[in-house]
């Protein structure tokens, strides 16, 4: 996404499967390769990861998109 993506928006690599399109190719994000997860981010539930993961992109983006 030469743009960026904004928190909550679909990555245009995400299949139907819910899998990235491009992990292990070099031309994958380095915010996405660059990700770890683990079991507090991961939970017991896909639900628990997805809210992890739009918490992580709103207090990551930058702050006058937060101001707007």
């Amino acid at each position: 996404m030469p743009d960026g993506k904004r928190a909550g928006e679909r990555c245009v690599q995400l299949g139907d499967d819910w899998r990235c399109r491009i992990f292990g190719d070099p031309r994958r994000p380095a915010c996405c390769s660059g990700l770890q997860p683990s079991d507090e981010m991961c939970g017991e539930t896909r639900e628990h990861a997805l809210v992890w993961i739009e918490r992580l992109e709103v207090e990551t983006q930058p702050r006058a998109a937060q101001l707007s």
